[in-house]
This record gives structure tokens, sequence and C-alpha cells, in this order.
């Protein structure tokens, strides 16, 4: 209890010390509803429900992979979140949810819960602590240590030793993963493979395809758009294309468009919102709604995978092109995507100044495809057992 109280006491001085970049970062777009929720508990309350299976994700990544499991989960749950676009998906589901306040309000704020459901790398201290001691069990599901991370991870290994001990079970991606937690000194370990593999991917409107090859590029972040631009004006030279660019974060729709326009006014490329017009009519389209990405990857032949063309974001969820039969051109820095890319094959993996040879080489290439699926039953069961002790 001792640790844990220097560790409270030491959260609170960086709140403190934190509190003028926490204003001002509140004002942004992408924060303007999780910092306040998180940081000063602004329309975040505590759950009304008590001794329910929490889960707890990030973003909305993890939010959707909850769906095969709360579909087979026969008992109530509440959710949190730490992203907005997690809290979106998040609350599709017939659930409470909040996001996760930081951790010096968790004493105050947190009920008494059956289980605590943990999924991937969401390893707060006092979360496992203040859980454990309200007499929730605690399993980490979907659990990875990435390669980019697991040296800071074994710095620190007494840290999460004492965090894990905490720890029911934990359900890793990969033996890799379960190795590295060994390292931790974390106990009941079992494979069962990304659960991402059990959620149906299906896309909810239907949209005309364009008679010539539609690439899209899909979750782009900052410079992918630009590289991705400049491979294509060269492209279609000599291929009959149109590109649509649908960015990762909504709050970059608007430098994205400019981006769009230099390239359509230097090249004479026509250019149009996917909001406004609803179809794929122009050379360059900018898909500016979110919840399209499917709905574009079912019209499109090649698609770019955005979030791997940069060292500091990780890659993004592969499954979601390949099941609609896209041809995978990504970055190769996927570190975040690893497990998931295991099962994906025919994936180009290139730097950003060789998309345009991708996209050549694209011609000869079969489809990407998906080989595995993931079995959730001993997981559920797991659950359903432990809510009824």
């Amino acid at each position: 209890m001792f640790f844990a109280l220097l560790y409270y006491i030491l959260g609170v001085v960086l709140y403190i010390v934190a509190l003028p970049l926490l204003f001002v970062l509140a004002f942004k777009y992408k924060y303007k509803e999780s910092i306040p929720a998180r940081f000063f508990l602004f329309k975040n309350p505590r759950f009304h429900s008590i001794n329910k299976i929490w889960f707890h994700v990030c973003s909305l990544g993890e939010a959707r992979a909850l769906k095969p499991i709360l579909k087979e989960l026969d008992e109530e749950v509440v959710i949190t979140t730490i992203t907005h676009t997690g809290q979106e998906e998040a609350k599709k589901y017939d659930a409470e949810v909040r996001y996760l306040p930081y951790e010096i309000f968790l004493p105050f704020w947190m009920k008494k819960q059956k289980l605590l459901v943990v999924l991937e790398a969401e390893f707060w201290y006092l979360l496992f602590v203040i859980a454990f001691n309200k007499g929730a069990k605690i399993i980490l599901l979907n659990a990875r240590i990435s390669d980019k991370s697991v040296k800071s991870y074994l710095q620190f290994a007494w840290f999460y030793k004492k965090m894990l001990s905490r720890v029911e079970i934990i359900y890793a991606q990969s033996e890799i993963d379960k190795n590295r937690f060994l390292a931790l000194g974390a106990k009941n370990i079992e494979v069962i493979g990304n659960i991402k593999l059990a959620g149906e991917i299906v896309k909810t409107k239907e949209y005309a395809k364009p008679e010539c090859e539609v690439i899209v590029a899909g979750s782009t972040h900052l410079t992918e758009e630009q590289s991705v631009l400049e491979a294509f004006v060269e492209y279609k030279h000599i291929n009959d294309a149109k590109l649509i660019i649908v960015p990762r974060h909504p709050e970059r729709f608007e430098s994205v468009y400019t981006l769009m326009q230099e390239f359509a006014k230097k090249h004479n490329l026509t250019l149009e919102r996917f909001s406004q017009t609803q179809e794929i009519g122009s050379d360059l389209v900018l898909v500016d709604a979110m919840g399209e990405l499917n709905n574009i990857y079912a019209i499109s032949d090649i698609a770019i995978l955005g979030g791997a063309f940069k060292a500091d974001v990780g890659g993004h969820n592969p499954l979601e092109p390949a099941s609609f039969g896209c041809k995978i051109i990504t970055g190769k820095h996927f570190f975040h995507q690893k497990e998931l890319f295991k099962y994906v094959h025919h994936v180009q993996y290139v730097e950003s100044y060789e998309i345009l040879q991708a996209l050549e080489n694209a011609k000869e290439l079969p489809p990407s495809m998906v080989e595995e699926k993931i079995d959730l039953e001993k997981v559920i069961d797991f659950m359903q057992n432990y809510t009824k002790i």
C-alpha cells in the first residue's frame, strides 16, 4: 500500500504540473470531449451499475473488437474508453459507457464490479490496484507488448510485476507476447490469437463502383497523403484510376482537402468531397465522413493502408481491406498490428517513396486475403463462470 500511496502522490503532482497543457488541449477538436471527461470529470459520472462485467478499451479498434464477445456474452456490461472514437463506437452497444478518468480520480469514481476485462496494452497501475481491492477479478484480453515498447517494459519489470500480480489470467495475442509477459513476472497466460479475427466485417451502405480502377488510401496520417498523391499523379499518367483518401482523424479533413486541392489544380484533376456527393465521380475524392471506410473498401481494387509509413503510429487493421478483396499496400512500421498481418496474405510492405512501384506491381498480384479465424468460446465461458461465483 505504501507504493500505491507514493504512486498516487506522484500522479497528483504530475496532474498539477500538466494543468496548463490540459486546458490548452481541451480546446482542440480531437480532445474537446475526452480531456474534460477524463481529467476534470466533466459529464463523466460514476457508473450507475455495480457487480457487472467492466470492459476497458482504448480507442476505435478495441471497442469494435468487443462486438463478437458482447454478442455471445449473456451478461450486463459497462465500458470505459480513452479516446473519442472509442467512445462513439462503444455507445453502439447496450451498455453504460464512460471515459476512464485519470488515475488520481479512480479511488472516488470507481464502483465495485465483478470482473474487469482490459484490452491490449491498457496497463494503468491504480486501475488494477483499486479494481482488485474492490473485489473485481482482472483479465487481460488480446494482451500484447509491441516490439517498439518491450525494452522499456523490461527496464521497469519490477513495476509491471507488481501490477500483473493482481491479474487472474492473461489471454495473449501470440507466443512472443506470452514470453514477454513471462519476463515481466506474469502468471497464468494463454495464447488465443488476436480477437479482432473474430469480428464480422461488413459494409453498411452500397455504393456504385466506378468502371475504372479504384485506389483507396485508408486511415492516413500526416505526411502520408502527400506521398500517396505524389505516387498517384504519376500512376494516373498511364492508368485509368481514381484515388479516394480517408484520413484517420476527422480533425484533419480540412487540411487534407486543401492538400488535395493543390494537387488537383497543379495536375488538372477533378476533386470532390464525399460528404457532398455520396459517390466516386472525380479523379480525387476526400471521404470526410465517419463510418464509411468499409463501404469504400468494398468498391476498391487497391488499398493503401495508412499508419505504417511513419515510425510513430504502428499501422492499422489489415483485416478490413483484405476481407473485401483489396490488394493491400502498406508501410513497414506496422508494429501494433504485427499479429494481424500474420494472417493476411499478399501484402506489399514498402517505404513511402516506393508506393508508385507498388501500385504498378499490384497488377500482377492476387487480392489480399485472410486465412484464419479465432474461437472465443473459452474466453466467454471463463467470464460467465466468474460472474456466477
